[in-house]
């Protein structure tokens, strides 16, 4: 995201899905004071104008009530309502396969007993009377197989005890003052407004650094690669410049056995992503190695920008959970 102006869209510009815009492609801008949501998927992909630019302050509005209606204690009562009505339509129909199962255990049972009762003598009605107990049992054990199959598999109702429901209920009607208490607006914390929103990254930046510098104190980096694998061309060297600013160990590891111009040094995989717990297969992937805590860091797979990189070391070194997204 950045602090620039969005392009003006053409009159006629290409159409695209709202799959698209509500995708990863949708970035957030700032310009002034107003806040846009804009589709950059068309131009990614094809080098074509903005496909869409609308203000965001309409569409955030339209979710916080959304999002209100939902947890309003009349949509509970709903809710329940809703889980009641599925929970009775389930019972309908194991009642109703229980029936059915108790039919054909009669149906068996009978078959059995006029089998008993034939001249073994008259062979021809003795052997079409075993076939029909024999086809009654068959069609008996497949619909108790099936009634106990479908039970196992049943999603249960969620059932709500007293103190959550009357929690919930407490929690909705309080949330629309607690959406406007300024003690708790996170934009305080991290702005979004256009020069709010660069001092705190200018801070922020300023921060991470002070981080990064003392990071080769503690860790170094696992860098996964393989010679076949086009992405690690792209992330190699930004992994090896990141490294070299902040005077980190990397040790590459190759995939494949194929070596890398960017760390000669390299050593081939011997089963060491599996040891760490990681993704197999997966080139490029750069891990943390914590030296005190004894424990990899897995940072990500894929080209990752050197500030991406940079961000992700400083957040999972630095930050609580939570705490600064």
């Amino acid at each position: 995201m950045t602090a620039t102006r969005p392009a003006a869209f053409p009159a006629r510009a290409p159409p695209c899905s709202t799959a698209s815009f509500i995708a990863a492609s949708a970035a957030i801008r700032w310009w002034c004071s107003t806040s846009r949501y804009i589709c950059n998927y068309l131009r990614q992909q094809h080098g074509v104008p903005v496909c869409q630019c609308l203000t965001a302050d309409p569409i955030d509005a339209r979710v916080v009530q959304a999002f209100f209606e939902a947890v309003a204690p009349a949509e509970l009562e709903v809710w329940e309502r809703s889980q009641a009505a599925q929970r009775q339509a389930e019972e309908a129909m194991a009642r109703s396969e229980a029936q059915q199962i108790e039919r054909l255990r009669y149906q068996a049972g009978l078959a059995e007993r006029q089998f008993d009762k034939v001249d073994p003598d008259n062979r021809n009605v003795a052997a079409e009377l075993e076939r029909r107990w024999e086809a009654a049992l068959r069609e008996l054990h497949q619909a108790e197989e099936g009634f106990a199959q479908r039970q196992a598999s049943r999603v249960r109702p969620l059932e709500i005890s007293a103190d959550v429901r009357s929690a919930f209920l407490a929690t909705g009607r309080r949330l629309p003052a607690l959406w406007q208490d300024p003690a708790l607006d996170y934009t305080l914390e991290r702005p979004v407004g256009a020069l709010a929103k660069k001092q705190w990254q200018d801070t922020r930046a300023a921060e991470r650094d002070v981080a990064m510098a003392r990071l080769s104190e503690r860790y170094g980096l696992f860098y996964f690669f393989a010679q076949t694998c086009g992405a690690c061309e792209v992330m190699s060297p930004i992994v090896k410049a990141v490294a070299s600013r902040w005077r980190i160990t990397v040790r590459a590891i190759s995939t494949d056995g194929g070596p890398s111009p960017h760390f000669p040094d390299y050593s081939v995989e011997k089963g060491q992503r599996p040891r760490m717990g990681l993704e197999p297969g997966i080139t490029p992937a750069v891990v943390l190695w914590d030296s005190v805590g004894k424990r990899p860091i897995p940072i990500g797979y894929g080209v990752l920008s050197a500030d991406e990189l940079q961000d992700r070391i400083y957040l999972l070194t630095s930050k609580e959970a939570g705490h600064d997204y």
